[in-house]
């Protein structure tokens, strides 16, 4: 493997971590509105990761970069709270709040900062020895 391919991998699992980081900061941002209804409710949505195998097979890499499949919605159940005070309760006096459960996504956001944090640091291993490797000529 080469060192621009370490590039191609590190920066492709960047790009994912901050798709990762947004649907996560997204769903934090969205952990307490409320609907009247259930199908206009926030739902938790997370990304899912794939190996990019197709190309890089057809390049015969060792090396698989990451890419983003899809961002899925949560299948966990809403939360309907009886509030007939609420100005967005429905006729029945309900409410619906979204399947956010914030620790989760505190937990989430760690995760994916580390993950981050560590290509990062790939990547900058990478470069200092690209660049070791290009001053050994001078």
């Amino acid at each position: 493997m080469s060192l621009f391919n370490v590039f191609n991998v590190t920066g492709s699992a960047m790009s994912a971590e901050s798709v990762r980081l947004n649907t996560t900061a997204s769903n934090m941002a969205n952990a307490n509105t409320v609907s009247s209804s259930a199908a206009e409710t926030y739902k938790a949505r997370h990304p899912v990761f794939e190996a990019a195998l197709q190309s890089a097979s057809y390049q015969r890499d060792e090396s698989v970069p990451v890419r983003v499949k899809a961002i899925v919605e949560s299948q966990k159940p809403l939360t309907a709270e009886y509030n007939p005070a609420h100005p967005l309760a429905n006729a029945e006096g309900y409410i619906y709040k979204p399947n956010v459960n914030v620790m989760e996504e505190m937990a989430n956001m760690i995760s994916a900062s580390r993950s981050y944090q560590s290509n990062v640091q790939v990547a900058d291993a990478s470069k200092q020895m690209l660049m070791r490797t290009l001053q050994m000529g001078q």
